[in-house]
């Protein structure tokens, strides 16, 4: 059975930093994608940062490049998020994901999912 799940959600103030973990287990991931999506109310899911478990490379959207850096531990199976300077627009329920496909951006192509952890961002 596989399971993903999330850790690390909290409230944070703006300008602050938060670390959010995924922990992959019930299958070999070694050649998923891992992606990290959120959701804020009323709003669709949209995609965060992207991982290749092999060589480790990685995929971000534009709103986040250059404060969030997804990582993983191979040996932990766990993927990580790690979010700085965030904003209140930062604020969503947030997805671990696993693909097996080449796509790293659409939700739907993703397979497996954990539960979600709430980031919120205080202004």
């Amino acid at each position: 059975q596989v399971q993903l799940v999330e850790s690390g959600g909290g409230l944070v103030q703006a300008g602050g930093s938060l670390g959010l973990s995924c922990a992959a287990s019930g299958r070999t991931f070694s050649t998923y994608r891992m992606g990290w999506f959120r959701q804020a109310p009323g709003k669709e899911r949209e995609f965060v940062a992207a991982i290749t478990w092999s060589r480790g490379t990685t995929y971000y959207s534009d709103s986040v490049k250059g404060r969030f850096t997804i990582s993983r531990d191979n040996a932990k199976n766990t993927v990580y998020l790690q979010m700085n300077s965030l904003k209140p627009e930062d604020t969503a329920v947030y997805y671990c994901a696993a693909n097996s496909g080449s796509t790293w951006n659409v939700p739907r192509m993703y397979e497996y999912w954990g539960q979600g952890t709430q980031v919120t961002v205080s202004s």
